[in-house]
């Protein structure tokens, strides 16, 4: 892993553990005191901070996955590192639109 291979997913598990604490005690709260999906997501329509929440949180995944599956492939396949790069940078985007259009369709659609 490089060093900044090492820095990206070091920062970005940073970022992503406060975000998925904050994640599942907001599941389990709205979940226990009765919220079904349509009432939680009438709720989050429209909300700037949660759609700034969720991008951050979109984000964080991506670059962490990105890093994480670069050196799992370049670990245990035979793959040359530039289609190991292809492949991670490929997926990272895949990720990233699905991630942030749904992130869109939580909270502005």
């Amino acid at each position: 892993m490089t060093a900044r291979g090492y820095a990206i997913q070091r920062l970005s598990a940073a970022v992503l553990a406060p975000l998925v604490i904050v994640h599942i005690v907001v599941m389990i709260i709205a979940v226990q005191g009765g919220l079904t999906g349509e009432e939680i997501l009438e709720r989050t329509r429209g909300s700037f901070a949660w759609g700034v929440f969720y991008t951050v949180f979109v984000i964080a995944v991506a670059l962490h996955i990105s890093v994480g599956l670069q050196n799992i492939l370049l670990e245990w396949t035979r793959l040359p590192r530039g289609a190991t790069i292809g492949i991670t940078h490929t997926f990272t985007l895949v990720t990233l639109i699905l991630g942030l259009r749904a992130v869109y369709a939580v909270v502005f659609a």
